[in-house]
């Protein structure tokens, strides 16, 4: 017998109930295939996913037993997002109808579900218009993100996009300054942070990549007056997003 799912609401396994909720349109944040199970029926499932362009993870067989609480996977389970993910347009759309400058957030393979949560949740809170994530190796809209943002989920727009850098030159092309935040930059309190402001965090252990930085138009840090010399991502988030707030 197929299981659709386990007691948490975003996991959603079996061939049938996967292929289904494909079908139907539902927002799916990817689809976890065990190893060596792709052939059969399976490959048709994934086949389906690509046309819809669902990120496709290969994972250990053991660790899909697990995320599934042990049901009848059949080899095969989706996370379904819990909401849909939007377009670059609808940011500039939010901003528009607010009668503001856009005001982003850009996350640069930002991997802790909470984080990314905690995030989402100060942008709301602090008048964001959307936050930015890269298709790969990024926490993306799953259940614990979803809980963790407290619902700030619902009214910030998150775009997921094959490509940061070029996304960020995007954003230049429309007259969006771009700060990315690491170390070794300059004091966000001496920085103009009015304006258009796209703001750019980076990965928790890796900071921004190379890349990334070469298309920021300032790099700013959070001084740091103790003896550690960095703080939590969605923390240094918070202090630099309340400063552009405090500047428009």
């Amino acid at each position: 017998m197929e299981n659709a799912k386990n007691e948490r609401d975003d996991i959603i396994f079996g061939r049938n109930p996967v292929s289904e909720a494909i079908r139907s349109g539902r927002t799916i944040d990817s689809v976890l295939v065990a190893k060596g199970s792709q052939s059969g029926a399976i490959k048709g499932i994934l086949a389906k996913a690509r046309e819809r362009k669902i990120r496709i993870k290969e994972v250990d067989p053991k660790k899909l037993d697990y995320m599934c609480a042990h049901g009848t996977h059949q080899g095969i389970a989706a996370i379904a997002a819990v909401c849909e993910y939007k377009e670059l347009e609808d940011i500039f759309a939010l901003a528009a109808e607010r009668g503001e400058e856009p005001f982003i957030i850009v996350l640069d393979e930002i991997e802790d579900p909470h984080n990314l949560g905690a995030i989402i949740r100060t942008a709301e809170c602090s008048g964001a218009h959307g936050v930015i994530i890269p298709s790969r190796r990024s926490a993306s809209l799953t259940f614990t993100v979803g809980k963790v943002s407290a619902g700030a989920v619902e009214y910030v727009p998150v775009v997921r996009v094959a490509n940061i850098p070029s996304t960020l030159d995007t954003l230049k092309e429309k007259g969006v300054w771009v700060f990315g935040a690491d170390m070794n930059g300059e004091d966000f309190r001496k920085c103009d942070l009015s304006g258009a402001v796209a703001l750019v965090i980076g990965n928790e252990g890796k900071g921004i990549g190379r890349l990334v930085r070469e298309k920021c138009d300032v790099i700013v840090s959070l001084p740091m007056k103790g003896k550690l010399n960095s703080l939590n991502a969605s923390v240094a988030a918070g202090v630099l997003m309340y400063a552009v707030a405090g500047n428009r």
